[in-house]
């Protein structure tokens, strides 16, 4: 009797549900929308940090930085060339520096590893390489007679030489290749060739990022020269997505010994056992092990402004509260019409009562109406979200991700920077250089956001249900047969 009653008062309201079921799947699609396009920040974000950590990376930590002492002077790199007998002779020089001048000590990978819910612990050295290569070129004496008649003193002016030096600068990372599973390097695939051997821990071998092996056409087998040392390509490896975290990787005993820097690292890159233990196990090492300074990775997304930040803003806030305005006007509208209709049924809920209907069964035939128009928007809001969250994927509209001067990791060609920590040593921010990511925004759908909309329909349906009801439980027979519709 329920179910027969409710499938042909709803034929015969069709209109009225159809009302009620398109506001309530207007505000389910915008949640979905929401919801999907949130995701899809967050993943793009993501992926913006672990092209400066690397996958599997929660946290770095690198030494505190040091306040500035009075009068001290500015770390700066110098160049010394000694005069040679010939005039045209090229001049070569590289100097090679712990990025931010601040190293831990290696036993420091240990120590972190140690702590309470550090799951991995890997070590790195990140390194900068400047390279100046040129000659000078001396002037030519040109002889004039001199003003005090002939056989006086003679006078002239040098003319043209100079100096034609060129300057490339580039990044190298030293990477513990016995534990290759952590860290930047884990942020590009291998290409061409090979990635670094268990045992190679001190071979002259090199993995060369793409962009920079193009630059200097470098090819698997090729050499590469470094402070007069000389490594062998391996493998060539590309970022996947954005700029690669350094130009070139070597061994981290090389990387060591080239930097003058033995037994120290610049950046220990930390694994936690649980995602939801990152912010206390942040807390625990920094009380553990004094002069460190531990970021993670929602520390760095704080740094990350461009298309991306004010599109994740937006998502976060105008969108958030949109969706909920949305649901909260589709729930009392809905409310409102099933109420109103429950009031041009008065003659036909009185004789319900009449016949020996209980006020109760009444409620339940209304709410049961309403619920089954909730459940009806539910599915048209979860397609229409579906489809808008479909065309967001299609389209993949491109963001920028803007990390430099509070932020950044370094520019590209040749410029680039590993990720450290936001303001550490050798992390993003040391170098007022800016880096920009492109990064194709999509629109996951998950399982928990259907969820989310189907319960939205239930309780839709639920609320209105609850309008309804009220005012139908409020009849009396005798009240209901007097009036006519």
């Amino acid at each position: 009797m329920f179910f027969t009653y409710l499938r042909r008062e709803l034929r015969r309201r069709r209109k009225a549900a159809l009302v009620v079921a398109s506001g309530l799947a207007l505000g389910i699609a915008l949640v979905i929308v929401v919801n999907s396009v949130s995701a899809g920040m967050n993943r793009a974000q993501g992926r913006v940090l672990e092209s400066l950590y690397g996958l599997g990376t929660d946290m770095t930590v690198t030494k505190a930085a040091a306040p500035p002492e009075e009068g001290a002077t500015v770390k700066r790199p110098r160049f010394r060339f000694d005069a040679k007998g010939d005039d045209d002779a090229r001049q070569s020089q590289d100097i090679v520096m712990v990025q931010g001048f601040e190293t831990l000590a290696a036993s420091t990978v240990g120590r972190v590893a140690g702590q309470d819910g550090v799951a991995d612990a890997v070590g790195g050295l990140n390194v900068r390489v400047m390279k100046v290569d040129g000659q000078f070129k001396p002037g030519e004496f040109k002889q004039e007679p001199g003003e005090g008649g002939r056989g006086g003193p003679a006078a002239g002016e040098v003319r043209g030489g100079g100096a034609d030096f060129d300057v490339d600068s580039y990044s190298v990372y030293g990477t513990d290749v016995a534990r290759q599973g952590l860290g930047p390097l884990t942020s590009s695939k291998i290409t061409s060739g090979r990635t670094f051997a268990a045992g190679e821990t001190s071979a002259a071998v090199a993995v060369v990022d793409s962009a920079y092996a193009k630059e200097k056409k470098l090819k698997v087998g090729g050499t590469l020269s470094v402070s007069g040392s000389k490594f062998t390509v391996v493998g060539i490896a590309t970022a996947d997505s954005g700029d690669a975290a350094a130009d070139v990787y070597l061994p981290l005993a090389r990387a060591q010994t080239l930097a003058d820097a033995k037994d120290k690292i610049t950046t220990v890159y930390v694994k936690a056992t649980d995602s939801q233990r990152i912010a206390g196990v942040k807390d625990t090492i920094q009380k553990n092990i004094s002069g460190t300074t531990v970021t993670t990775s929602a520390d760095l997304a704080q740094t990350v402004s461009g298309s991306l930040s004010t599109a994740s803003d937006l998502a976060a806030g105008v969108g958030k509260w949109l969706s909920i305005l949305v649901l909260v006007a589709a729930f009392l509208v809905a409310g409102l019409l099933t109420s109103s209709a429950v009031s041009r049924r008065v003659r036909e809920f009185g004789t319900l009562k009449a016949l020996g209907w209980r006020s109760r069964r009444v409620t339940g035939q209304v709410a049961g109406e309403a619920l089954v128009n909730g459940l009806v928007g539910g599915a048209l809001g979860i397609g229409i979200g579906l489809a808008g969250a479909w065309a967001i994927t299609a389209f993949s509209p491109t963001l920028t991700a803007q990390l430099g001067a509070g932020g950044g990791a370094g520019a590209g060609g040749g410029g680039r920077m590993l990720g450290g920590g936001p303001g550490g040593p050798g992390g993003p921010m040391g170098d007022s250089a800016s880096r920009a990511l492109d990064i194709a925004l999509t629109a996951p759908v998950s399982l928990t956001t259907i969820g989310l909309a189907v319960a939205l329909a239930v309780a839709g349906g639920l609320i209105a249900g609850g309008f309804g009801g009220w005012r139908a439980s409020r009849l009396r027979p005798a009240d209901a047969l007097r009036r006519v519709e």
